[in-house]
């Protein structure tokens, strides 16, 4: 069967963009192949630092033939329906159709339709162009004098040439002919920048990858990859270091070279006295570059690992030498910005966040950092920290957002506030608490576990999220801006992990409070601005006095709004919390039943006591004891929704106990005495939050259940006799209730 080789050949590829790039053309050519019916037996994508290149192997040479009988108009039909027919057949006259007769609807034309299977050359002759000028680059450009005019293509950065050949095995491939804004597509391409710039020719992709590596091109990224880290933990291994590795830099550096060669560097020793992680931050970002470390010492060493895109013929000496002097010159700015900061205390600094806005509603990181800080003392005492750090902790979190060092390394935020902490003789908890507060960043982020760190880290999240819901800032569909989402679930995780026992709606209202001068004041600002505006353009006296009873009257009016929006959306927060926990309970593997079957009580504000709930039912329904349970619940629910549904009426007033120890059989009124008994006991262990133990007292109810059943007719012709049995099964429904609500469970 035949290969089809695609190779679109530009100045530049960035190294970010590389990945999608290559499964976005797989996916564009495969899937506009079979939507015209060509299949094919596999497909590979492959991208370096100037190509992208595709190989689709089995493909046929042609398309499927086409046979098709189309139904057309009764014999006798006026002509404007006969000539519609005619046209959509391709028919020049009706002595091209057949007449077929149907029992019931007379005779009627068919045409017999047949067309060849297309040249898969030619299709793709006719698919590639598009697929070529509508390319989903995140960011493109256009070029030279074409670029005037209008549709004409853009690329990621100029097209030089495409490779476009397809043919079987056995014979030499033919170049698929098509052009895009005059870029012929043919047989050559062209292998390493410096080292074999000159063109080469290829017939298929047998020929084309060999061809490459010849002329200096790795063409596959993983093995680029492979190649990059194989050679770097040889050259740490001859130094007695080991690599740090990092699968970020290591990607991004296999996307930046076609022939990787990897170098080692060296800077001087005393830059060792910063901290590591600026360190590798350092050469990290400005080079590219590898850190390493000395296993003996575990600290870093004072080398680094670069990855040249081309083997040198003085063994790399130039390339290593201009690399040492941008990193001595980097790590010398982050050695000027260390020992900078050291010289002012973070509290020194928070003045300078009363110029920061955190959000144009939410006012200053300043007025922020005052909210988080009152709020990490009050939850201080629930998580077992002391107070007065937790506030110091909070209060100081911030600072180092105005550090040098953060200025320049914004990823180091939190972490450098640590240094800077303990430089200036803040306690290990403070200092800790510091840069731990903005985790967990994500599902496989670390929690903390330091109760300083956990109340400055559920302050800080628990803020942020009152906040943008109090300016109905929410996520929508996918989109998150805020990462709304990241800070509900790390409170969730927060709370859990630490099995912290929190009210937390009382914690999210009284942060709105805190939280409302400043939306009030800020929002206020945010809309009078255009009039103030307006106002300095025409500074009459009169003008100021109708604006200042204006903002009499807006600000009053502004003031109950904002007072009216924060009622309505604690309940909306609550939610937003409940959909996190929700999601997180079903990553860890709990049944969506069970969890909708315990959300579905009213007032589930613990979410620490949910978790228990949901863990105890799975465990009791796995017993013996909680199938009777379950079946006894399903025995009463059934009926009785079956009835209530006939009745148009819910029977949930209590049973009238007289009437049934006056009238009622033996068996109800054991299942009565039972029923009280065992609703009593569940409710005591729900007060102890046994869970397990009240679903265990329930499940005592399954033999009066079965004798009342098969005893008792609940359909009874008294009627007052069956309205209290109704509300006798009604009264089982609401035992269980004290758990879960046992209607939602599935099997």
């Amino acid at each position: 069967m035949p290969d089809l080789l695609l190779e679109l050949f530009s100045e530049e590829i960035p190294a970010r963009m590389q990945r999608r790039a290559a499964e976005d053309l797989k996916k564009l050519v495969t899937d506009a192949l079979v939507e015209r019916g060509f299949v094919y037996e596999g497909a590979q994508a492959f991208a370096t630092p100037r190509r992208l290149a595709l190989n689709i192997v089995g493909l046929p040479v042609k398309g499927q033939d086409v046979r098709e009988e189309r139904k057309g108009p009764r014999v006798g039909a006026p002509e404007a329906a006969v000539q519609g027919f005619l046209k959509s057949a391709g028919l020049s006259s009706l002595d091209e159709a057949k007449i077929e007769k149907d029992p019931k609807k007379g005779e009627f034309y068919v045409a017999l339709i047949e067309r060849p299977g297309r040249a898969t050359q030619d299709v793709l002759a006719e698919i590639l162009p598009q697929i070529v000028k509508s390319f989903p680059w995140p960011k493109s450009m256009r070029w030279g004098a074409a670029s005037r005019e209008p549709g004409s293509l853009r690329w990621v950065r100029p097209l030089q040439s495409i490779v476009c050949t397809f043919g079987p095995e056995t014979e030499d491939p033919e170049v698929v002919r098509f052009s895009v804004d005059g870029v012929e597509a043919g047989n050559e391409t062209y292998g390493h920048r410096f080292m074999a710039p000159g063109a080469i020719k290829v017939r298929r992709f047998d020929d084309y990858a060999p061809a490459l590596e010849r002329a200096k091109v790795v063409l596959d990224a993983d093995r680029r990859k492979d190649m990059i880290l194989h050679d770097a933990r040889d050259l740490a291994f001859a130094q007695g270091l080991e690599l740090v590795e990092d699968e970020g830099l290591l990607e991004e550096v296999a996307g930046l070279v076609e022939w990787p060669v990897v170098l080692m560097g060296s800077f001087d020793e005393a830059f060792l006295d910063i901290p590591p992680e600026v360190i590798r931050a350092t050469i990290r970002a400005n080079q590219k570059c590898f850190v390493l470390r000395d296993p003996r010492t575990d600290k870093l060493a004072n080398k680094f690992l670069l990855t040249s895109n081309l083997a040198a013929t003085d063994g790399g000496a130039t390339i290593v030498g201009g690399n040492e002097r941008v990193v001595r010159a980097r790590l010398s700015d982050a050695k000027f910005f260390w020992e900078t900061d050291q010289k002012v205390k973070l509290e020194d600094r928070l003045e300078k966040l009363k110029s920061i806005v955190f959000h144009e509603k939410l006012g200053t990181q300043y007025e922020r950092v005052e909210r988080i800080a009152a709020l990490a003392k009050e939850l201080a005492p629930l998580v077992d920290a002391n107070p007065a750090e937790a506030e110091r902790a909070a209060r100081l979190a911030k600072a180092d957002l105005v550090t040098e060092m953060v200025g320049e390394f914004p990823e180091l935020q939190g972490l450098m506030g640590r240094y800077y902490a303990a430089i200036q003789g803040e306690p290990v908890s403070v200092a800790a608490a510091i840069e731990e507060h903005y985790k967990p960043l994500g599902p496989s982020d670390r929690v903390p576990t330091d109760p300083v760190s956990v109340a400055v880290a559920l302050a800080d999240k628990i803020d942020t999220l009152v906040g943008f819901w109090a300016i109905d800032e929410k996520p929508t569909g996918s989109k998150d801006p805020y990462a709304l989402r990241r800070a509900a679930l790390g409170v969730v995780r927060l709370i859990l992990e630490n099995e912290i026992r929190l009210d937390l709606p009382a914690f999210l209202a009284a942060q709105h409070g805190r939280l409302s001068s400043a939306i009030y004041r800020s929002n206020s600002e945010l809309a009078a601005r255009p009039l103030k505006a307006a106002l300095s353009i025409v500074p009459d006296p009169r003008l100021s006095a109708e604006f200042t009873k204006f903002m009499e009257g807006f600000e009053k009016g502004f003031r109950q709004k904002m007072l009216e929006m924060a009622l309505l959306d604690l309940e909306d927060l609550l939610s937003f919390f409940a959909d996190r926990l929700k999601v997180y309970l079903r990553d860890q593997g709990a049944r969506h039943d069970l969890i909708d079957a315990v959300f579905a009580l009213e007032g589930q504000d613990d979410l620490l006591m949910i978790v228990r709930r949901v863990e105890a039912l799975g465990r009791f329904l796995d017993t013996e004891d909680g199938a009777n349970l379950l079946a006894g619940f399903r025995r009463a629910a059934n009926i009785l929704r079956i009835e209530e549904k006939k009745d148009g009426r819910s029977y949930d007033a209590a049973p009238n106990q007289q009437l049934v120890h006056e009238r009622g059989l033996p068996e109800e009124k054991v299942l009565l005495e039972v029923l009280e008994a065992a609703s009593a006991h569940a409710r005591e262990h729900v007060m102890r939050e046994d869970f397990e133990g009240a679903m265990r007292a329930l499940a005592a109810l399954r033999p009066a259940v079965d004798a009342f059943f098969d005893k008792v007719t609940v359909n009874a012709e008294d009627a007052e006799m069956r309205e209290n049995r109704l509300r006798l099964l009604n009264a089982i429904r609401e035992a269980t209730r004290t758990v879960a609500d046992f209607s939602r469970i599935e099997g």
